[in-house]
């Protein structure tokens, strides 16, 4: 008879096969198989910080493995024992269900070997750990080594180790209340020079969340919005906006979206933001789609006082959210990033009034993608000036990363 939780440990074997196909990314994969195996609210907390944890430690489990098993392993059998090990060496649940659990998702053939494997692991649980401390910093805290060498170039090998602990980290949840919505009272600990942000545990109240009350936010969102500074009466694009976090914080400044215009290059994005907009009590934004490597419609041209540009980006200011960025990127990828990045300055510079602001942003910590794209633009756009940058580094800031850089338009 099957264990009792072995359909938890499934699925995490299963949405890693799926993610190990690029089929999607670890978030979605998550409400796919809770979704599919009508797990529980706290069976899909278990798959959660299981697949979270084993691609936050993938490498440092797979090391792990070499010890504990010589010899080949099919890449089914790899993703059950990454699941066992995750539980037991780094979640610390009970050996009992770790074990007994984890190989009755295995295929029969195989339970063996990875009863024999997890067993061995509870045995030996003391040496593998202590040899940790050991290990080259990029095995022991599972990222690329390309990864480690060039945040140790930019940032020193201190800070380059700091980057990768913070990426291991479970993420924190924030929230901020939504000015636009009546007053409402949170349990939660204010952020620091980020008002009406606020830090919680466990799950924010759901009553709130449905009426709109609060939303989810983290606050180096805010840099980006804060530095464009939209005023109400003004006309303002939010060119890449799904799901729509900086439009509400864009809507807010102006009293309502009223003035703003929202485009994201996938359609299919679309009717979330402005389901979130409506909730937020934001009322309607012109929303629309738009590729913004491609040029802009020519009625845009000149119209905007304000534009946001928080492009596609390498995302490695928020690894610790996005667990799978570290495995997904690969270094030939910032190259190919800057440059859509920077079709996409491009493309939206003629949309601005005279006299108007640009804010350009990212979430990256890239040195490529952010100050260096900022100052390539600015060489070659006479016409535009600096005006001002915010940049929030995780080994700094103890926040997620975020740049943004602002571009004034001069007047004829």
């Amino acid at each position: 008879m099957p264990a009792k939780n072995f359909h938890v440990r499934q699925a995490a074997v299963s949405a890693l096969r799926a993610w190990a196909k690029g089929h999607d990314y670890a978030e979605s994969l998550v409400e796919r198989h809770a979704h599919r195996r009508m797990l529980s609210s706290a069976d899909r907390g278990l798959l959660q910080a299981i697949l979270f944890g084993v691609l936050r430690h993938r490498r440092l489990l797979d090391h792990w493995i070499a010890e504990l098993r010589k010899g080949k392993l099919d890449p089914e059998t790899r993703d059950v024992l990454r699941v066992g090990l995750c539980q037991i060496l780094i979640l610390g649940l009970p050996d009992h269900a770790a074990v007994n659990e984890t190989v009755e998702a295995g295929k029969a053939s195989v339970r063996g070997l990875i009863n024999a494997v997890l067993r061995r692991a509870v045995l030996t649980r003391k040496r593998l750990m202590d040899e940790v401390a050991d290990l080259p910093p990029a095995v022991a805290l599972s990222h690329p080594d390309w990864l480690f060498n060039r945040w140790k170039s930019a940032f020193g090998k201190k800070e380059a180790i700091a980057l990768m602990e913070w990426d291991n980290r479970p993420a924190e949840t924030f929230l901020r209340i939504n000015p636009l919505a009546p007053a409402c009272e949170v349990t939660g600990v204010p952020v620091d020079g980020a008002p009406g942000f606020h830090r919680v545990e466990g799950q924010p109240d759901a009553a709130l969340l449905a009426a709109g009350a609060i939303y989810i936010q983290d606050p180096a969102t805010r840099h980006a919005v804060e530095l464009l500074d939209p005023r109400p009466g003004e006309r303002i694009l939010d060119a890449c906006a799904a799901p729509g976090g900086k439009a509400f914080l864009i809507a807010s400044a102006m009293g309502s979206a009223d003035g703003l215009v929202c485009t994201d290059s996938n359609e299919k994005r679309l009717p979330r933001l402005r389901e979130n907009l409506q909730r937020l009590h934001a009322g309607q934004a012109g929303v629309s789609v738009h590729d913004w490597t491609k040029p802009a419609p020519v009625e845009w041209h000149g119209a905007f006082d304000g534009i946001l540009l928080d492009v596609p980006c390498s995302n490695t200011g928020v690894i610790r959210r996005r667990v799978d960025v570290r495995w997904r990127l690969q270094a030939p990828d910032i190259a190919i990033i800057t440059a859509t990045q920077r079709r996409i300055l491009e493309n939206a510079l003629p949309c601005l009034k005279p006299g108007g602001r640009l804010v350009y942003s990212t979430c990256s910590i890239e040195r490529e993608e952010n100050h260096g794209q900022a100052e390539s633009f600015l060489t070659d756009h006479p016409q535009c000036a600096a005006d001002g940058t915010r940049e929030a580094l995780p080994f700094r800031d103890h926040s997620d990363g975020a740049f943004a850089a602002r571009f004034v338009l001069r007047d004829s």
